[in-house]
Parts: C-alpha cells; structure tokens; sequence
C-alpha cells in the first residue's frame, strides 16, 4: 500500500534562518525541516520556489560544506 503524506503548504513551515546569514544582505538562507523533506530557499526572495531535497542528502550537504 502506499500512503501519500500531504505535506504542509509552503508558508506553513517554520522557516530557520542561517546563522552566517545578516539583516545586512548577501547571502540568506532558510530552512525548514519535515521528517521527510528538507526545504531550503532565498530568505531575500521568499516568493521564489524553495528547493526540497531528502534528509540524507542534505545531511551530505552539509557535511560537504563543513570541509
């Protein structure tokens, strides 16, 4: 069987903003994590699409930029 989770709409989630991140501008970035999903987008342009990857693979991210 497979079961179809419905995930919340896009301004449900409860973003996290980047500790490197400035309310000077350059680079923002938000995150919002769902057990399954991870959303990642432009702080400065919340109305672009945010990008949404699986934990595993921002794990992997993360751990790459971390270096």
């Amino acid at each position: 069987m497979n079961a179809h989770v419905r995930q919340p709409h896009i301004d449900q989630l409860e973003w996290r903003r980047s500790s490197y991140s400035s309310e000077e501008g350059g680079e923002c970035v938000e995150v919002a994590i769902r057990p399954d999903t991870v959303h990642v987008r432009d702080s400065k342009d919340t109305a672009r699409a945010a990008l949404a990857v699986n934990p595993a693979a921002w794990t992997a991210f993360v751990g790459f930029t971390a270096l």
